[in-house]
């Protein structure tokens, strides 16, 4: 039964609290145009991607004027391309990334996802030529994405694949110094990859998916920050449960907004639905802000003491209100906490609130993990390796997925400022504790065995 009540909340969202749909993501399998001739799988595939997205930006415009709820970004998540692509050389990997971002222009989307590898247990040819290939394909495209999965609570964690990774990053950022290093936020190093993303740069199409399907991303975090001061002003003595309840019940109107769009562009688009993932993600501006929610609990500041406790209430919270409202909730689903996208976030790192280390003991309790952080240029890659290698381990360990954006910015250095533009943002360069020797442990390469809570069957 419709609540007039809810009707008038949701329209006082879009209006006042900076409510959107933040991704519409078509997923679209390229199993079937594999072919190892790359003339024609370059044709197979820009034909394919233009032929089922190619009424993907109109729908959405259309939808927008039906239900004035905005549609941020256009997106397109395909098979891995190191699984697809397999029998291709580094080069022609690269020839790909062009051809998909030749698809996406034609079309008018924003960003295209699954230049990606699975490399968690080991590396395939098409594999190592699709990493080799990351620097190049991301500095001479405008719109692919790029990730790759190094490890899983059931794999372990392949130390070898992080360790190219380290190298990787730095080549991408390095070959777009003039940008700060822009490549590098095109990629994201993840464990425990879901399928089904809608989000960039981790969005890809699984091969457990449908041969097309469509995807909404639902963020919102001015408006459970607006929920929330509502609810500290109008109830006396609320404590935090009552707090996890506010949460949960906005958690349930956005996802339910999100899976009525998200249903009505796939009906119009002719494809089956997928999930909606109610993801807390920012943008660069005020009002909607991560950072924004916790200081309107009480917190001085995200990463001030208290703010772990917090964000693994919210992450809980926000799933729980999901979980209520759909039952096709998926992709992460949770709190982002990327630092460049973030204004609030980013002021917290500038004025020394946030540091890198506080930082990852967060991602342990929230959705994703590192997210757009810049770290200065003469980082080096076994460093940069060695913190992605941490990152992992807590999503392994802990069953969750985590990931790892990592920016090198060329010539700049601790306290610099970078900017990336759009919904990348910008942000201060945050200094990495590099310890007083060098650091070998990524040197010894092999693979983490997984934790003994893998052997579940």
């Amino acid at each position: 039964m419709i609540n007039p009540k809810d009707i008038i909340s949701t329209l006082q969202m879009v209006r006042e609290e900076n409510l959107d749909l933040r991704t519409v993501t078509v997923g679209i399998s390229l199993a079937d145009c594999v072919s190892d001739d790359i003339n024609t799988f370059k044709r197979k595939i820009y034909d394919k991607i233009t032929r089922i997205a190619g009424n993907l930006v109109s729908t959405c415009h259309r939808i927008e004027r039906r239900y004035g709820i905005e549609v941020a970004n256009k997106r397109i998540s395909i098979s891995p391309i190191g699984v697809v692509a397999a029998p291709f050389n580094s080069d022609q990997m690269v020839e790909i990334a062009l051809t998909l971002d030749k698809a996406a222009a034609e079309l008018g989307i924003d960003f295209i996802g699954g230049f990606t590898a699975l490399v968690e247990k080991g590396m395939t040819h098409g594999d190592r030529a699709l990493i080799n290939a990351i620097p190049q394909a991301l500095t001479e495209s405008q719109r692919v994405c790029s990730s790759v999965n190094v490890a899983s609570t059931r794999a372990g964690i392949n130390m070898d694949a992080i360790k190219d990774m380290g190298v990787t990053i730095k080549q991408a950022a390095e070959m777009t110094a003039k940008d700060d290093g822009l490549a590098a936020a095109k990629l994201v190093v993840f464990a425990n990859i879901p399928q089904d993303v809608p989000f960039m740069a981790g969005a890809y199409l699984g091969i457990g998916e449908a041969d097309a399907v469509v995807s909404v991303g639902v963020s919102g975090p001015g408006v459970v920050k607006a929920a929330l001061e509502r609810a500290l002003k109008e109830e006396d003595g609320m404590d935090l449960s009552r707090a996890a309840d506010v949460i949960k019940q906005t958690a349930a109107r956005l996802t339910r907004a999100g899976e009525l769009v998200g249903r009505e562009v796939a009906q119009l688009l002719g494809l089956p639905f997928g999930i909606v993932d109610l993801s807390l993600a920012p943008t660069p501006n005020k009002n909607d802000s991560v950072g924004e929610i916790f200081e309107a609990i009480g917190l001085p500041a995200i990463g001030a003491p208290g703010s772990t406790a917090f964000l693994s209430m919210l992450n809980d919270a926000v799933k729980k209100g999901g979980a209520f409202a759909s039952s096709h909730v998926g992709g992460l689903s949770g709190a982002f906490i990327p630092v460049c996208e973030d204004l609030t976030i980013a002021d917290s790192a500038v004025n020394g609130t946030l540091s890198l280390e506080k930082l990852e003991a967060m991602t342990a309790v929230c959705s994703v993990g590192l997210d757009m952080v810049a770290i200065p240029g003469d980082t080096s890659a076994e460093m940069i390796s060695a913190i992605i290698a941490d990152e992992m381990a807590i999503g392994v360990i802990n069953k969750k997925t985590t990931a790892a954006r990592l920016i090198p910015a060329p010539g700049k250095k601790a306290g610099d400022h970078v900017v990336y533009g759009g919904l990348l943002g910008e942000g201060p360069v945050m200094a990495v504790n590099m310890g007083s020797h060098e650091n070998r442990f990524v040197r010894l390469g092999g693979r983490i065995p997984s934790p003994i809570q893998s052997l579940v069957n």
